[in-house]
């Protein structure tokens, strides 16, 4: 109690301390905001390069297969979107030319389908968590200035029960106020800047899947040709 009476009303543990309790609540609900937006922004960076890696390598493994048959069976078990798409590709053809008729469009347009929907399921899944960040985004600055609103709220209630309109009185709860909604900024910046840098690298990666799996589609047509 000494430390919390003895503290300067003008430092950062000041200002944190003698805040009303409701701007307590806020700046410790948008620092728990901002340390978790931060843990999705440095797991996420590490696991879209880790994606965008993974499907380099697979593209490069796939065009040096000379067996679709052999090189699934290599690739069916990883844990890699590229490779779901492929599995996805592999798996409707054996479906489809499974039986003694070959319906040629619908098997191509099975084909198209199933990667599709292979690569949607994909991209939302890695796309999950970054709701988070755009929650943030568009949440912390309001919540920030709510507890602005309060801290100047309880500042003015001061200077009433002073008498008094020094900056003495009213600067411990104009400065809380303030502090406030720097930390809602705070929340809020870095979060939207990793969601549009993240949704860009989304962008890319669906882009990618979905040449690989027009390849593969127009791979898997010209063997359909040849089909008896």
């Amino acid at each position: 109690m000494d430390f919390l009476n003895n503290a300067d009303p003008m430092s950062l543990t000041g200002l944190i301390l003698q805040a009303h309790w409701i701007v307590k609540v806020v700046m410790a609900g948008l620092f728990l905001a901002s340390l978790w937006s931060w843990a999705i922004i440095v797991s996420f960076g590490f696991k879209i390069a880790s994606v965008r890696k993974a499907i380099e390598k697979f593209d490069g493994e796939y065009r040096e297969a000379d067996d679709i048959d052999e090189f699934h069976r290599r690739v069916a078990g990883r844990d890699q979107p590229i490779a779901r798409v492929f599995s996805a590709g592999v798996t409707e053809w054996r479906r489809s030319t499974s039986g003694k008729a070959i319906d040629r469009e619908g098997t191509r347009e099975r084909l198209a389908t199933a990667m599709g929907a292979t690569i949607a399921n994909e991209i939302d899944r890695l796309a999950d968590r970054l709701n988070f960040l755009a929650t943030v985004g568009a949440v912390a600055p309001f919540v920030g200035l709510f507890g602005t609103v309060v801290g100047i709220m309880n500042s003015f209630i001061g200077i009433a029960g002073a008498e008094s309109s020094s900056i003495a009185v009213v600067a411990p709860g104009i400065a809380e106020a303030l502090f406030a909604t720097a930390i809602g900024l705070g929340a809020a910046i870095p979060s939207v800047i990793a969601y549009n840098a993240f949704s860009h690298r989304i962008n890319r990666v669906e882009q990618r899947l979905n040449r690989f799996a027009d390849g593969f589609h127009a791979t898997l047509s010209r063997r359909l040709e040849l089909e008896a």
